[in-house]
C-alpha cells in the first residue's frame, strides 16, 4: 500500500528533458556510467537498458491513461456499485448535517492527514469544537479505512509510517504494520485528541463557494444518515477549508471488453468483500474460496500482498500480469519490546529523528548517514531520489551525470532482484517473467517475503500478457493471449487513479469556486500554482496538500505532519494577531505562488531519469514521454520540492522562524 508519489514523475516535464522531446533516446546517456562504480561492463549496461527499452514499447498504448475507467466519477451505476461500503454497519457516530450550520474549519478527509491537521490545529489553541471532518467513510482511517484486503500491510516501516507514536506511547505489533492496527492508530488518535465526536462520516463534500462579503465559504454537502434512509442535503459555512482527501481515494478499473458481462462473482480490491471470500480482516480464512477457481488481475501492490493469501485458500488461482512488479525482501518481524526501548523510542523526538535519517539514506545524501536506523530495502534504494528529489542539487550543466549516477547506483540493485527470482521461483518460465526489467524508481516498488513463493504452489498460475493486459472478460471468465480461463471469482487490482496534476478540488470530487467566482479546476488547468505546496491565489482561507510542489519521500506521513504544522501556525498566528478586529482572509499573493513554482521547475532536471520509464500512474502510462517541451516545461511545476524533505522541512521552519508571512497578502475587516 501507500504508493505516496503521485504526481513526482509529472517533472518528466522537467527543462533537462527538451532533448528527449526533440528525438535524443532516453537511455544511451547511461551508457558513460562509471563502470567501475558498479562493477558493469559498458556492453552490460547497453543490454539491460536496451531490454528495459524493448519491454517498454511492448507496454505502450495509444490510449495511455484512457484504458481507465475512474470508478469514483463513472456514470455507470453498475459499476460504482463495485465501490460500495461493506465496513458501515450504522453503528459509528457522527455528526449530523444541518443546514446552515457554521464552523470555524471543516477539513475533508478523515484519514492520516485529514487526522493530523486537527491534532496540529488542536495543538496551537483551536477548540475540538471549533473542528468538523467530513469523509464519505463511516470511520477514520482513510486508506485504512476502506482498504482491508487479506494481507494488507504498510510497506514503510510502521515506526515511521504511523502517526504520533511518540505523543501516543504507542509500540507497533510489527517492524511493518498489518491494516487493522493502522486502522486502529488512527481511531487512538481522534479519541486521544477529544475530536473522535467531530466527525462527520457518511458525507460528500461536493461544493464550495468563497462569499468576500462573509469572508466565509458556503459549503454544500450531502450526508446518507443509516439506517438505508434518503440523504440529507444541507448548506453550511466554514471560517476555513482543508481539503486533505489522500492520494489512493479513487480505484480505478481498466475499461476491459465485455467488463460487465461476466456472471461470477467479482470486487474491486479496494473494497475486498469477504462475504465472497469468507473470513475477515481480523480472520483471514478465505474458505469460500475452496472450491473456487479464483482470477486476479493485476501484480502492483495490492497483489503482492493479497495474493498469498489468495494462494493459500483458492481451489486454483490465477494470476493475470501486464507488467511484473519489483519484489524485494520484506523481513517482516515483530517488534521486540526490548528493542523498542532501548533503540527506537529513545527519548523526546525520536520518531522524526528516525524520518530525517530514512529520509536522508533514500534521498543519497551526501555523505550519508553513519547509521542506517530503519535499515531495510528502502532506505538501501538511494537512487529512489530519482523520483522524489534530493539535497544534491541538479542543473543541466549536470543533469547527464546525475542520470547517470542514478542507472549506476540502481543497476546493481535492480539486478539482484531479478536474481532473487530466479532463486526462489522453481519454474523457469515463470520465473523470467516475474523478472522486472525496468529502472527500480520506475514503478513503486513491492517487498515480501511471501509473494513470488507463492508461484511455487501447483494451485497458482501466472498469466503474464507480454505486456498486452487482458484481452476480454466473458460470462464465465477471461481471456488473455488468446486463451479462455475459466473463473468463478474475479478480484480487480488495478490500483487508483493518482496524477499529480489533478487539482485539490478534482481529487475531492467537488467544485471549488474561490474569488469572484474563479474555478479552482479551471486554474490548474493553466498550471499548477500554489505557495508552499498549500495555498493558492485567490482562494483565501483554503488549504490543501500537494503532492505537486511539497518534499516527497517514499513515506507520506512526515510529509503530511509537516504540512499540518505549516498550516496550522499560518492560521492560528494570524487569527492571534487578528484579534477581535474583525475576520482575517490568508491567501499567497500571485508573484509569490509563481516565484515558488520557477523554483520548481528550476530543479526539475533531478527527476531526468524518468524519462523512457516502463507506463506506469508514475508518467501517465507512457504519455508524459510524448508531451512537447513546452508541455514538458509547464508540467514540471507538478514536480516535488527538488531537494528532498529534509530540505523542505528546513526551509518552512525557517520562513515560519521569520514570523513575517513573506508571500502572504493577509487582510482583516
Amino acid at each position: 500500500m501507500m504508493p505516496v508519489d503521485s504526481g513526482i514523475a509529472e517533472a518528466s516535464a522537467s527543462p533537462s528533458e527538451e532533448s528527449l522531446a526533440n528525438g535524443t533516446k532516453p537511455h544511451p546517456v547511461v551508457e558513460t556510467a562509471n563502470v567501475s562504480s558498479n562493477g558493469f561492463s559498458a556492453s552490460k549496461i547497453q543490454n539491460i537498458h536496451q531490454k528495459y527499452a524493448e519491454e517498454r514499447s511492448k507496454r505502450l498504448r495509444p490510449d495511455g491513461m484512457a484504458q481507465y475507467i475512474n470508478l469514483t466519477t463513472t456514470e455507470n451505476q453498475s459499476l460504482k456499485r463495485l465501490l460500495e461500503d461493506k465496513w458501515d454497519d450504522g453503528s459509528a457516530p457522527s455528526l449530523t448535517l444541518e443546514e446552515g450550520a457554521h464552523y470555524k474549519i471543516i477539513i475533508v478527509g478523515a484519514g492520516y492527514g485529514g487526522i493530523l491537521f486537527a491534532v496540529r490545529l488542536l495543538d496551537a489553541g483551536f477548540k475540538p469544537k471549533d473542528i468538523v471532518i467530513v469523509d464519505t467513510a463511516a470511520g477514520f482511517g482513510g486508506t485504512w479505512y476502506w482498504n482491508r484486503y487479506p494481507g494488507l500491510m504498510c510497506d514503510v516501516e510502521s515506526y515511521i509510517y504511523m502517526p504520533l507514536l511518540e505523543e501516543t506511547g504507542y509500540m507497533p505489533k510489527h517492524k511493518y504494520s498489518y491494516g487493522e492496527e493502522l486502522r486502529e492508530q488512527a481511531n487512538r488518535i481522534a479519541k486521544n485528541w477529544s475530536f473522535a465526536d467531530r466527525a462527520m462520516f457518511r458525507t460528500m463534500f461536493q461544493r464550495c463557494c468563497w462569499n468576500e462579503d462573509t469572508r466565509t465559504w458556503a459549503v454544500e454537502m450531502t450526508q446518507q444518515q443509516p439506517p438505508n434512509s434518503q440523504p440529507v442535503s444541507a448548506k453550511v459555512h466554514a471560517d476555513f477549508v482543508a481539503l486533505i482527501p489522500g492520494l489512493l481515494n479513487r480505484p480505478k478499473i481498466s475499461n476491459f471488453a465485455g467488463l460487465e458481462t461476466f456472471q461470477g462473482q467479482g470486487f474491486h480490491a479496494a473494497r475486498w468483500d469477504y462475504k465472497i471470500t469468507g473470513g475477515s480482516q481480523e480472520d483471514p480464512t478465505l474458505t469460500n474460496l475452496q472450491d473456487k477457481r479464483v482470477g486476479i488481475i493485476g501484480t502492483g501492490a495490492t497483489a503482492i500482498q493479497a495474493v498469498p493469501q489468495l494462494a493459500k485458500w483458492s481451489k486454483h488461482l490465477y494470476v493475470f500480469q501486464r507488467t511484473p512488479s519489483s519484489v524485494d525482501v520484506r523481513n517482516q518481524r515483530a517488534t521486540d519490546p526490548e528493542e523498542w526501548a532501548q533503540k527506537i523510542a529513545t527519548g523526546p523526538g525520536w520518531q522524526m529523528a528516525r524520518n530525517r535519517n530514512f529520509i536522508s539514506m533514500a534521498s543519497n545524501a551526501k555523505p550519508r548517514p553513519s547509521v542506517d536506523m530503519v535499515s531495510d530495502g528502502w532506505s538501501a534504494f538511494p537512487g529512489f531520489c530519482a523520483l522524489t528529489g534530493g539535497p544534491n542539487a541538479v542543473t543541466m550543466e549536470n543533469v547527464a551525470d546525475h542520470v547517470a549516477e542514478m542507472h549506476s547506483l540502481d543497476l546493481p540493485r535492480s539486478e539482484r532482484i531479478r536474481t532473487r527470482v530466479d532463486e526462489v521461483v522453481q519454474d523457469k518460465k515463470v520465473a523470467e517473467n516475474l523478472k522486472p526489467w525496468y529502472a527500480g524508481w520506475c514503478k513503486r516498488p513491492g517487498f515480501h517475503d511471501e509473494y513470488l513463493q507463492a508461484f511455487n504452489l501447483p494451485q497458482v498460475t501466472l498469466v503474464d500478457t507480454g505486456g498486452k493486459g487482458v484481452q476480454e472478460i466473458t460470462k464465465t471468465g477471461v481471456v488473455a493471449n488468446g486463451e479462455h480461463f475459466d473463473l468463478d471469482v474475479l478480484i480487480f487490482a488495478m490500483g487508483f487513479d493518482i496524477s499529480g496534476r489533478q487539482s485539490p478540488a478534482f481529487r475531492s470530487g467537488a467544485q471549488i469556486l474561490g474569488r469572484g467566482g474563479q474555478c479552482l479546476d479551471e486554474k490548474w488547468s493553466r498550471g499548477i500554482a500554489t505557495l508552499h505546496g498549500i495555498t493558492t491565489n485567490g482562494f483565501p482561507n483554503f488549504f490543501f496538500v500537494g503532492p505537486s510542489q511539497t518534499g516527497v519521500s517514499p513515506n507520506y506521513t512526515p510529509t503530511l505532519d509537516t504540512l499540518a504544522r505549516h498550516v496550522a501556525f499560518i492560521i492560528s498566528e494570524n487569527l492571534k494577531n487578528a484579534g477581535d478586529r474583525g475576520k482575517v482572509a490568508i491567501e499567497p499573493t500571485r508573484a509569490a505562488e509563481e516565484a515558488w513554482a520557477a523554483r520548481i521547475k528550476a530543479g526539475a532536471a533531478v527527476l531526468a531519469p524518468v524519462a523512457g520509464c516502463t507506463p506506469s500512474y508514475y508518467n501517465g502510462e507512457g504519455g508524459k514521454d510524448k508531451l512537447s517541451a513546452e508541455e514538458k516545461l509547464a508540467g514540471a511545476a507538478a514536480g516535488p520540492w527538488p531537494l528532498g524533505l529534509n530540505s523542505y522541512m528546513d526551509l518552512l521552519q525557517e520562513w515560519r522562524d521569520t514570523g513575517d508571512f513573506s508571500g502572504f497578502d493577509i487582510s482583516v475587516a
